[in-house]
């Protein structure tokens, strides 16, 4: 598994491409902003992009989705709470492209030898997410290295943030933590010393 970060928009948003190197099928991860720069990788590596993936739908994790899947022919995917209803929700639900797909808790997509189980994590928005590949968690918005995602937006809640926690928390073993903001951290790491993780583990 070959892990490609870009940080892309005035949001500084994580954007991953996750490929399997064998097949040179690829996922991409929050495709927020800079459809060039994206896609620009996916061509000169000769990389054939088979899904799109969405920890949630905040506009700075979902702005270049439409362009990366019409280039691409890549299928979106995305959880159904964050699924935008009316012109209110703007910013803090997303209007997805058509055939775009709806995981819940449990589901396994697959890209070529790669598993991506969907966890669900609300908190930051009701349709959160995390994707864990293998020794890889990408917790979007959900976990950041010593911090979490903001619960004062539309459709944030911090309970849920916490209970959230409390579930990666709990997760078996170790892995390499690819947040939507800043830099990577371990799930380990985030046990031992981010104080909402452990708050969430200590009270609830």
């Amino acid at each position: 598994m070959l892990i490609k970060a870009f940080t892309v928009g005035r949001v500084q948003t994580n954007c991953y491409i996750v490929t399997d190197e064998n097949t040179l099928e690829c996922a991409v991860i929050d495709p927020g902003a800079e459809a060039g720069t994206i896609l620009r990788y996916i061509e000169e590596n000769k990389l054939r992009c088979r899904r799109i993936l969405l920890t949630h739908g905040h506009f700075d994790h979902t702005g270049a989705v439409e362009e990366v899947m019409k280039r691409t022919g890549a299928a979106v995917h995305m959880h159904k709470k964050d699924l935008r209803r009316a012109i209110t929700e703007m910013g803090f639900k997303y209007a997805p492209p058509k055939g775009t797909a709806f995981f819940r808790e449990g589901d396994t997509l697959t890209v070529g030898a790669l598993a991506f189980e969907v966890i669900e994590t609300p908190g930051h928005s009701e349709g959160s997410v995390c994707f864990r590949c293998g020794d890889a968690l990408f917790s979007g918005d959900t976990l950041f290295k010593d911090s979490c995602g903001r619960t004062d937006f539309p459709g944030c809640n911090p309970q849920d943030m916490l209970r959230s926690l409390k579930k990666l928390y709990a997760l078996p073993g170790d892995c390499e933590v690819y947040p939507g903001h800043m830099e990577t951290t371990s799930l380990e790491r985030e046990r031992r010393f981010n104080p909402f993780m452990r708050q969430a583990a200590d009270t609830l």
